[in-house]
């Protein structure tokens, strides 16, 4: 089991998610083949799914009224059994000129999420949950030191794309391109509904969101035998790597999932994962002061990753620590970040900066959690 290295508070690593009520059924928890029988089911004709689905998935329409080829007195039946409300607005925070959108979300059962829309020039990137808090208990992570309520469900993963796609629609500003799971939770620890909501979010439309999977990324902090398992799914989406340490002896304590699979079994994973995809794998290694960034350790990284050699299977995402309340860890500082960016170049492994986009709103990566404000907004009708 992994410790708070801070604090010296055991944090226990959570696989199997706590069984709570789940959420009800929705037309993207449907595969479209199954939907056609459920509307017979229904009493209504089968070609309504077809309509339904280039409603909900093409148009991005949420509004019965909206829906004028189907009957006016059918509208609301249909809604309120097909498409329940999955994700209630608690508040919206923005930032970077209106740029960088977070939301807070209400489930079903109170539970509470996080999803960030961030707008670049000539792109935007969907940042979504994937279960509610997370197991994984990373001590320098807001998200990890909340423990693990429940894992979502594929139509709660999905209806925060298209609710993305629907601002953007709205807004003339084109459409989302990409979705990094890089939210709350650990993506592979809620397999099932993860590679569904993939599935969902790249089937053509009508019958999906009609994406690129070459604009997913499902990031993971080393669940060797589901990464095996995404290798063997056929869907050329991005796997990322949270490394975080080269060495064992470091990475135990900051990413304690490494306890059960150490470092070389998840990196022999992510190169499997490039060798069988022909996706280039991206290591994510969050710089934190006086803690993992050392010159020598950016040679370790180096070694590490060259010894399973230099096709261009790999590339590092390098992200300057986001600061949390109440920790006492921070940021490096720019000249050893420069050192660090320096040492890796000069070995030829390829490595960028991350834009930390988002930290003024706690939308950064390893900031999304339910604050205190947060549930008490929650609790008061948002």
């Amino acid at each position: 089991m992994g410790a708070d290295i801070e604090s010296g508070r055991a944090l226990p690593l959570v696989f199997e998610a706590p069984r709570k009520g789940k959420p009800p059924k929705h037309w993207a928890d449907l595969e479209p083949a199954d939907r056609k029988e459920a509307v017979v089911a229904a009493g209504l004709p089968g070609y309504r799914a077809a309509q339904l689905s280039k409603h909900w998935f093409e148009r991005l329409s949420h509004d019965p009224d909206e829906w004028t080829d189907l009957p006016a007195d059918l509208r609301a039946a249909v809604a309120e059994q097909f498409f329940p409300l999955l994700l209630n607005t608690v508040s919206e925070k923005t930032t970077d000129n209106g740029d960088t959108i977070k939301t807070l979300w209400k489930l079903h059962d109170g539970a509470l999420v996080e999803s960030v829309l961030m707008q670049y020039p000539g792109r935007t990137t969907m940042c979504v949950s994937s279960q509610a808090g997370c197991g994984m208990a990373c001590p320098f992570c807001a998200t990890g030191q909340g423990g693990l309520q429940r894992n979502m469900s594929t139509a709660e993963i999905v209806a925060q794309v298209a609710d993305g796609m629907r601002r953007m629609r709205a807004d003339g500003a084109g459409r989302v391109g990409n979705v990094v799971f890089m939210g709350m939770g650990e993506p592979l620890a809620n397999y099932k509904a993860v590679v569904g909501a993939v599935r969902s979010m790249i089937t053509p439309n009508p019958d999906g969101l009609g994406m690129s999977a070459r604009g997913i990324t499902v990031s993971t902090v080393g669940l060797v035998p589901a990464m095996h398992k995404l290798a063997e799914e056929q869907l050329p989406v991005t796997l990322a790597l949270s490394l975080h340490a080269p060495d064992d002896e470091l990475r135990d304590e900051l990413v304690p999932i490494n306890n059960r699979w150490k470092v070389d079994e998840a990196v022999d994973a992510a190169w499997e994962y490039a060798r069988k995809t022909r996706r280039r794998v991206s290591i994510e290694y969050i710089l934190i002061k006086d803690m993992n960034d050392q010159a020598f350790r950016a040679d370790l990284l180096a070694d590490v990753l060259l010894r399973r050699g230099d096709w261009g299977w790999v590339h590092v995402n390098l992200i300057p620590l986001n600061p949390t309340p109440g920790s006492k860890w921070d940021a490096s500082r720019p000249e050893v970040q420069r050192e660090f960016v320096r040492r890796l170049e000069a070995r030829g492994v390829p490595v960028t900066v991350r834009d930390t986009r988002g930290q003024e709103i706690d939308g950064a990566c390893g900031q999304l959690a339910a604050s205190e404000e947060d549930v008490v907004a929650a609790r008061s009708g948002g």
